[in-house]
């Protein structure tokens, strides 16, 4: 069943690279007294993910951030290493925290994913977008297959206000 609006995100571990090596990052800490910006994306250096969605959130990072965000986060079901190596590639260092789900646990607890095995890539996220207010989900936004709307960092800037 897929998460919906005012339902509290459900506890999961994801990992994020830090200065010796993967860290552990306990969702429920992440979100716990914080609003987060949360974006998901089908796989690292996706031609979309990488020069649309990605990009996007780091252009929009100071005006998510000045509309009451403290945290804009973006995950895949890729591995910490990659995530990393793509934040870095794409200049999210300081504006987008890359956190990797990579055995698609959180994105499976969410009701999130997708099946993208005739492309090669097995089970994966399903690309959306989602604020987070003290765990709570605040917003939704679920993109239909191959489309990139409503998951844009324009798309929240404008539910921010």
């Amino acid at each position: 069943m897929t998460i919906a609006k005012g339902e509290k995100v459900p506890s999961a571990v994801l990992m994020k690279m830090g200065a010796n090596g993967p860290e552990p990052v306990d969702t429920d800490t992440l979100f716990k007294g914080r609003t987060v910006a949360l974006f998901a994306v089908p796989g690292a250096y996706t031609p979309t993910c990488s020069a649309k969605h990605l990009p996007g959130f780091i252009g929009s990072a100071d005006a998510i951030l000045a509309r009451g965000v403290d945290e804009i986060v973006c995950i895949s079901v890729n591995d910490v290493f990659v995530m990393d190596a793509w934040g870095k590639a794409s200049g999210a260092d300081g504006k987008v925290t890359m956190l990797a789900d990579g055995n698609g646990d959180f994105s499976k607890a969410l009701g999130l994913t997708m099946d993208a095995s005739r492309f090669g890539m097995g089970l994966r996220s399903q690309r959306f977008s989602m604020l987070v207010r003290d765990g709570v989900v605040e917003a939704l936004n679920i993109e239909e297959p191959g489309a990139f709307r409503v998951s844009s960092a324009e798309f929240l800037v404008g539910q921010l206000g």
